[in-house]
């Protein structure tokens, strides 16, 4: 029998989704699971995009461009302009989804072997996206009890070797939800422009931000416009995470040129998928706006509810729908498990997803669980309310 390759061996399981047979048993079983492992909302996909493709009159679904249509570059370059992020036409390559822009982009930047630097906790798939490009990725680690504030910049600069050839954010951040202030980018900047590195961007979850808080995106940054790769994606955004359209934006020409050649090797991104998303920016400010206010409560139903549960820690995030809480258990997987297999609250229990799969370094995050507030305010009462239970029943409880 043929062996495998070490990539295929090396490709880490999602901890968002290897739980889903227990979940899955969970339901056969009868029992409701409330599902706050995975970043799915609820909340409706604009009309606008629904209504381009209800109202598709074309005979035959063509290739795109590589770089995709340039109708919808057009469109997008303007839409960042409009929000102060001086982006043009050309900077913009649309993606199948942000997951192709961040391989393609770290494939085009990065040598086999070469190493990116990602405070972690990060975005589990990063480590998979890593794995693709043949990088190893070295953590520096941010920690609950200050929110996952960006950590110190001489324990960044302290993991640059020769052979470090990027650092990777999102912002506001996935699984953290938190928010880089100006400083701590600014901080960023600094090191990048240093040591000539990489700065790539994961900012899917822009329009999400809290409490007044703005976000500083990574293209205003003065003095590194060579250096800045961004990530974008229309599933959070407009709540249409099945059309897989994502955007590599940097406008660093020599590096578009190259990454334009992996997207010729894959054709063109999804032709419907791209219209829906073209037809997307004109969705309405009001939009955001009620969108914004509805996660605003719901993150302080979560996070609130989290912090009234005896041992359970829970920073507010000022952005995303994400939040990292760390419970009274040695092991968050465990209990995660636990709440699928053994455990009931009238019928219901509630499914998380483990935070150690989110971090690199080993041990890290044992106690912490990340959870995605998508699903209505009733839902969400009803999880804390489990999760209440659930400490006050868990055989592997800490005492405090």
């Amino acid at each position: 029998m043929p062996s495998l390759a070490h990539k295929a061996i090396e490709m880490p399981a999602s901890p968002i989704r290897k739980l889903v047979p227990y979940a899955e048993a969970a339901k056969k079983a009868g029992k409701t699971v409330y599902h706050l492992n995975i970043g799915q909302p609820d909340i409706e996909t604009p009309a606008t995009a629904l209504d381009a493709i209800h109202n598709l009159d074309q005979k035959v679904l063509e290739y795109s461009h590589s770089a995709g249509f340039e109708s919808y570059r057009k469109k997008l370059a303007l839409s960042y302009q409009k929000q102060g992020i001086p982006v043009k036409t050309e900077d913009i390559m649309i993606t199948t989804g942000g997951s192709e822009a961040l391989v393609f982009g770290l494939m085009t930047a990065c040598n086999p072997g070469d190493e990116i630097i990602i405070p972690e906790p990060f975005y589990a798939n990063y480590n998979g996206f890593a794995v693709m490009a043949g990088l190893k990725v070295v953590p520096v680690t941010a920690h609950i009890a200050n929110g996952f504030a960006l950590p110190p910049v001489a324990q960044i600069e302290a993991k640059i070797t020769a052979k470090t050839k990027a650092i990777m954010i999102c912002n506001p951040g996935n699984p953290t939800g938190y928010l880089y202030t100006k400083e701590e980018l600014e901080q960023l900047r600094d090191i990048v422009q240093k040591h000539d590195l990489y700065l790539f961007a994961d900012e899917v979850y822009r329009e999400f931000c809290y409490d007044g808080a703005q976000p500083l995106s990574t293209m205003n940054l003065e003095g590194i416009d060579q250096n800045v790769v961004m990530i974008d994606s229309v599933s959070k955004r407009y709540s249409m995470c099945g059309a897989r359209i994502g955007a590599l934006i940097s406008k660093n020409q020599e590096f578009m040129l190259a990454a334009l050649k992996f997207g010729q090797a894959r054709l063109s991104p999804p032709t419907v998928d791209q219209i829906a998303a073209e037809a997307a920016l004109d969705t309405p400010q009001s939009y955001f706006e009620e969108v914004v206010a509805e996660y605003v409560a719901r993150r302080n139903i979560m996070v609130d509810g989290l912090n009234s549960i005896p041992g359970v820690f829970c920073p507010k995030p000022s952005g995303a729908f994400y939040c990292l809480a760390q419970f009274p258990v040695a092991n968050a997987e465990h209990f995660c498990q636990w709440l699928l297999e053994e455990f009931e609250f009238e019928g219901q229990t509630v499914m998380m997803a483990p935070a150690n799969g989110f971090y690199a370094t080993p041990g890290a995050g044992l106690q912490e669980a990340r959870i995605a507030y998508v699903l209505n305010q009733e839902h969400l009462k009803a999880a804390v309310a489990c999760l209440r239970v659930a400490l006050e029943q868990y055989p592997g409880k800490l005492s405090n």
